[in-house]
């Protein structure tokens, strides 16, 4: 599939090896969300001690543990992880995930683009995609590592849907598979995104199936999309049903409260300020970018002019339905616009009108969206020019090669001109991975989103690291060969005094239970959190005597369930490609 494409892929790759340059230089760069190295760490911690999947990270929460994957996407770990069973340390996988996200999602735009435009506009709207400032603000500002991968799912989600409408019946399972691999990867790599994105995938669908009158393929639509929530499902069930768990609502208000965060027409489409500060309250203060991308917004408008021109002459012809680059401009347009629109205080009415948008915390996430539709609609441009050199001869005087691609490389050229300042670091330090995991460092990384994903029978998060595991709080006795993992604690207890109160040094979440083992007799005991515990950790009873105490975190039933379904989506998956495999051999 790729043999046709080397020159085109070739020519992307350069372009998002000088996108991210900065991310192949040794140490370390300042970001907003600087838990990229931690988060590798504590999945790292999981997969080496058996937590398959990671649920439960034992450093974060100061030390006393919280339930992280269980809500936070894993998918660009699991990526990142590829490079630590390579030998890089953390710090270097933290960069070359950012910069393998920035090439794949190059590469997916192209062949979403080439579908329609042919191989040089794919080029020209993968160079685009990649070229965006919002992209640069995920990657160098924000360090938005799970949003900067859901930038790579966008295009596949698009292309394979509309291969699925549209192809012959012979490939319908092969998209029907490639869909719901595309959709799970966006669940597992960023659940606002999935919110954004999936009204607009849902309007381009309709579009397709009514342009084609391929309704019959309706069925297969939504079979793939039970299957990607099936292959997702050990994450996506859980996080869905068990999110009121967690103090999520804490994530929704002070800084996080979205009516902070909208956008200007300056910022949107006049300004070239860059900044690595944070979106604050005031225009003025603001210390980040929220800006479309001259030329992305531009050549928007100069595209959606022509497409008035050929909308006005598909009237004339009624032939709008037979017009497809037609049909998928004016969305594409409309889209871009509409995004950028929420990202603006006068689209407060709608947030005031579907109260989930508050989840979003950020308006400007939209440009997400932006930055996706107007990276696709420049690349109508070079086949538009080509048209023009078919039908007046004299511009082939005009240009020594031939006009698309001229024009496409004068535009790639100039945006990243234009943008080259955005796409570096703030400034690189010679950081290690023993200085991020000691002293200062690892401290405000266990303690940073610290109220994230704290636990609800915590009253308050925790003010000091944990220290031991365990610790008499009433009667007497002495505690021995403490051991913790990622998912269990064990110590034993030498009850001295008739009766002990002890209490466990890790936060109490649903699927943690205490076990006692005294001579051959193993018994659960249970937990509690007293009025006077604030942090809600683990509080147990003892009898005299000497106990082993073990902790272990379990799967609740909601947990189970999503493992068992994912385990049989990917085994449906993998058995599907074996079989077709074996039956092409045979044909």
């Amino acid at each position: 599939m790729l043999k046709g494409h080397k020159i085109a892929l070739f020519v992307i790759l350069l372009f998002s090896l000088l996108a991210s340059r900065n991310l192949f230089k040794s140490g370390y760069f300042p970001m907003h969300d600087d838990l990229q190295m931690m988060r590798q760490l504590e999945l790292e911690k999981c997969f080496l001690d058996g937590q398959i999947p990671c649920r439960w990270v034992p450093d974060m929460g100061y030390g006393f543990g919280v339930p992280l994957f269980n809500f936070y996407p894993p998918l660009p770990y699991l990526i990142g992880e590829t490079f630590r069973i390579l030998g890089f340390a953390f710090t270097a996988t933290a960069r070359l995930t950012f910069a393998l996200s920035i090439i794949a999602s190059g590469i997916t735009m192209y062949f979403l683009a080439k579908e329609f435009f042919g191989r040089i506009g794919g080029v020209l709207s993968s160079i685009f995609y990649i070229w965006a400032p919002y992209h640069a603000v995920d990657v160098y500002v924000r360090g938005a590592m799970n949003e900067a991968w859901a930038l790579t799912w966008f295009p596949l989600i698009f292309l394979f849907s509309y291969r699925l409408i549209t192809n012959h019946k012979s490939l319908v399972t092969k998209n029907v598979v490639l869909l719901a691999l595309s959709y799970a990867f966006l669940l597992m790599s960023h659940n606002l995104m999935v919110l954004i994105f999936t009204p607009f995938f849902g309007i381009w669908v309709v579009l397709h199936l009514w342009r084609e009158s391929a309704w019959s393929r309706l069925p297969h639509l939504v079979i793939s999309g039970i299957w990607a929530f099936g292959l997702s499902a050990f994450f996506t069930l859980p996080a869905l049903t068990e999110n009121g768990l967690t103090q999520i609502k804490g994530q929704l208000v002070g800084y996080y409260d979205y009516t902070a965060h909208f956008v200007s027409l300056n910022q949107l489409l006049i300004s070239r300020f860059w900044g690595y500060g944070p979106s604050v309250w005031v225009e003025a203060d603001d210390g980040m970018s929220f800006q479309i991308g001259h030329l992305h917004w531009i050549l928007s408008i100069v595209v959606g002019l022509m497409l008035l021109v050929r909308g006005i002459m598909a009237v004339r012809n009624r032939n709008i339905k037979k017009d497809q680059l037609l049909l998928i401009g004016v969305f594409l347009f409309f889209v871009g616009w509409f995004a950028s629109y929420m990202t603006h205080l006068k689209s407060f009415w709608i947030y005031r009108s579907i109260s989930q948008l508050s989840y979003i915390q950020f308006p400007w996430r939209f440009l997400t969206i932006t930055t996706f539709a107007f990276s696709f609609l420049v690349g109508f441009l070079p086949g538009i020019f080509a048209k023009l050199k078919s039908k007046r001869g004299f511009l082939l005087k005009l240009f020594v090669t031939p006009p698309q691609i001229f024009v496409t490389l004068f535009l790639a050229i100039a945006l990243v001109i234009l943008n080259w300042g955005y796409f570096k670091v703030e400034r690189t330090g010679p950081v290690t991975d023993e200085e991020k995991f000691s002293g200062e460092a690892w401290r405000i990384q266990q303690t940073a989103g610290i109220y994230d994903y704290l636990p609800i029978y915590a009253k308050t998060a925790p003010t000091g690291p944990q220290t031991v595991l365990a610790e008499f709080m009433d009667g007497e006795g002495n505690l021995a060969f403490p051991a913790q993992g990622t998912y269990w604690g064990k110590f034993i207890a030498n009850v001295e005094s008739e009766e002990a109160k002890l209490r466990v040094n890790i936060l109490y979440f649903p699927g943690w239970k205490i076990f006692l083992k005294d001579d051959l007799n193993i018994r659960e005991v249970p937990s509690f959190i007293p009025e006077e515990e604030r942090w809600g950790r683990m509080w147990i009873n003892l009898p005299k005597g000497e106990h082993l105490v073990y902790a272990q975190f379990f799967n609740t039933p909601v947990r189970t369930y999503g493992n068992i379904i994912s385990l049989g989506a990917w085994f449906l998956l993998i058995s599907s490609l074996v079989w077709k495999k074996k039956f092409s051999v045979k044909i």
